[in-house]
């Protein structure tokens, strides 16, 4: 077969005061027609800078040397893409090789309808009349999976939801049929239901269009269930090389031993659920809960004479003191809303939610302020959620200059320097900015907020969807560690289920607002009674390819609409 695409020994160095930093350093593959290869690695090892060379996306600050051979779909030409001009790569970027980028919502305009965007590629490779251009920008928009195209080609991104607007970057990279895709990490952060779908599309675009896929992710369970080859990458290194089955079944490299056990798997948690439950003083079951939900409600006020959109219907739950409740579900289930109203946030509209002692619904904020300092909060995106102007040792710090801790952040430096080392960070590192830590940094960082007042309670909404899975490792070990010392109650919100399995006593699953299913890690996941419960688990990749073909297989069975 054809090769799409030849690297040869690629080296990519980027230009700081410090001097220069090598990113990528002789890095040689090949992609065959029709072939998808995964590029694994942690943050930092040269994937996404290799992927991006393909293209010509390099910024200004690097200097690459070596080849990258591109091939075009009817094999006419082949382009070096680091020795041609930028006139040759606008014209071989989206007829020769496309890209789907990692953040749909940062790389769709937000001013311009999705149907133009999709119709701008077409009118920068050929002269088509307005009309045509919108049939085509439909026809694809189909292809993907878009519902009612006809009308949808006029809607603007913010009314997509995530699954949606990456099925639309994606509609983007094929409208004019490239030989080569290239997908920088397409399901990160997206639900595992939704994940599936993005897999099922790109494994389309492989079958049906033809295209080769060079795939960038450190979710291993989407290798196994999508890549044919994979080549693993470590500071900025090809380590190892096989095809998928080889790989996942005898490892060579270390390095890629440890991103394979790093992985969570549904069971995990079992050994360590039953330990917690072990330590526990007689007659802990009979304390009063931290939280307490009956028949919750909550719905979102309806603009412009529309009805109101209920989130939450009908919940019932409760978590004890130094108990850790899962919550899951996909987008839109109404697990964040429910985190959200715990803290005071969200107005509760229906039902009764105690928290700490207090009724929420109707509350007011001065009656609740009190109990603020009792609650912690890890947001899913840290690097949002810190202010950029401030240090870390800063923004540590604002929680215990709000509630009279400490007069400014010089005064709070010793608790701040005491949480930084808690949860595993260099006291140095308070003097930093948010940019400059890496994600695990962050949200280490985050988790140090949060703990700053020794809350009672803590809510985690979704806090490692983003991280490599070794990182993401970490960061959970971190997390149970704290949890066994300070013994805080905590919500943790998640849509991977064998990451709640790892943390949490019980797990509750969501699903359009409604709690179809509550219990044990071990009751929910290895007998769940409800059909969502079962597509969630069928959704989640293993990183095992022959289990995760008989597991997709499986998901197709339960894909049918849900009652």
């Amino acid at each position: 077969m054809t090769n799409v695409v030849e690297i040869e020994e690629l080296g990519v160095s980027f230009a700081t005061d410090a001097g220069a930093v090598k990113a990528v350093d002789g890095v040689s593959l090949t992609v065959a027609e029709g072939e998808v290869l995964a590029i694994v690695g942690e943050s930092g090892s040269g994937k996404t800078v290799t992927a991006k060379t393909i293209l010509g996306l390099l910024p200004e600050t690097a200097t690459a040397s070596g080849a990258v051979l591109l091939t075009s779909r009817d094999n006419q030409s082949t382009t070096d893409v680091i020795a041609v001009s930028k006139q040759r790569l606008r014209e071989v970027r989206g007829r020769d090789v496309a890209m789907v980028f990692q953040e749909p919502s940062t790389a769709l305009n937000p001013v311009y309808p999705v149907g133009w965007q999709i119709a701008e590629g077409l009118r920068a490779h050929g002269s088509y009349s307005r009309s045509e251009a919108r049939e085509r920008a439909i026809e694809v928009m189909r292809l993907v999976g878009i519902p009612e195209p006809e009308v949808r080609v006029k809607y603007y991104p913010h009314q997509f939801s995530g699954g949606q607007k990456q099925r639309i970057v994606i509609a983007m990279a094929l409208v004019l049929n490239p030989g080569l895709i290239v997908a920088d990490e397409p399901t990160t952060a997206l639900d595992v239901t939704v994940q599936a779908e993005i897999l099922d599309l790109l494994r389309r675009c492989r079958d049906e269009f033809g295209a080769a896929i060079v795939l960038i992710t450190h979710n291993m369970g989407v290798v196994a269930d999508l890549a044919d080859r994979v080549a693993v990458m470590y500071q900025g290194k090809v380590i190892e090389q096989a095809d998928s089955r080889t790989l996942f079944s005898a490892p060579r490299e270390e390095y890629t031993k440890r991103l394979l056990a790093a992985v969570p798997h549904v069971g995990q948690g079992r050994a360590i659920t039953r330990e917690r439950a072990d330590t526990r003083a007689e007659g802990w079951s009979g304390q009063a809960p931290v939280v307490e939900a009956k028949g919750l409600r909550i719905q979102y006020p309806g603009r412009l004479g529309r009805p109101g959109f209920v989130a939450v219907d009908d919940v019932s739950f409760q978590i004890l003191p130094g108990e850790v409740l899962g919550l899951v579900g996909e987008s839109g289930s109404g697990k964040t809303t429910t985190g959200r109203a715990i803290a005071g946030l969200t107005r509760v509209t229906g039902g009764s939610l105690r928290v700490l002692g207090h009724e929420m619904n109707g509350i007011r904020e001065r009656e609740f302020r009190k109990s603020r300092k009792d609650i912690g909060f890890v947001f899913q995106d840290p690097a949002s959620s810190f202010n950029p102007l401030l240090t870390i040792a800063e923004c540590v710090a604002e929680p215990l200059i709000v509630h009279g801790r400490a007069r400014d952040p010089q005064a709070a430096r010793a608790r701040v320097d005491e949480l930084l080392e808690a949860v595993q960070l260099p006291r140095a590192y308070g003097e930093r900015f948010p940019h400059e830590l890496s994600g695990g940094q962050r949200q280490r960082a985050s988790l140090a907020r949060a703990l700053a007042l020794d809350p009672q309670l803590l809510i985690a909404d979704e806090p490692t969807s983003a991280l490599d899975v070794s990182v993401q490792a970490r960061v959970l070990e971190l997390f149970a560690e704290l949890q066994r010392e300070l013994g805080f109650a905590a919500l943790f919100i998640s849509h991977d289920l064998a990451v709640v399995d790892l943390l949490a006593d019980r797990i509750g699953v969501l699903y359009q607002g409604r709690l179809v299913e509550e219990g044990t890690g071990e009751a929910v996941l290895e007998s769940p009674k409800d059909r969502y419960t079962q597509r969630l688990l069928a959704s989640l990749p293993v990183p095992d390819p022959a289990v995760q073909a008989q597991r997709r297989q499986r998901l197709h069975e339960l894909r049918a609409p849900l009652a």
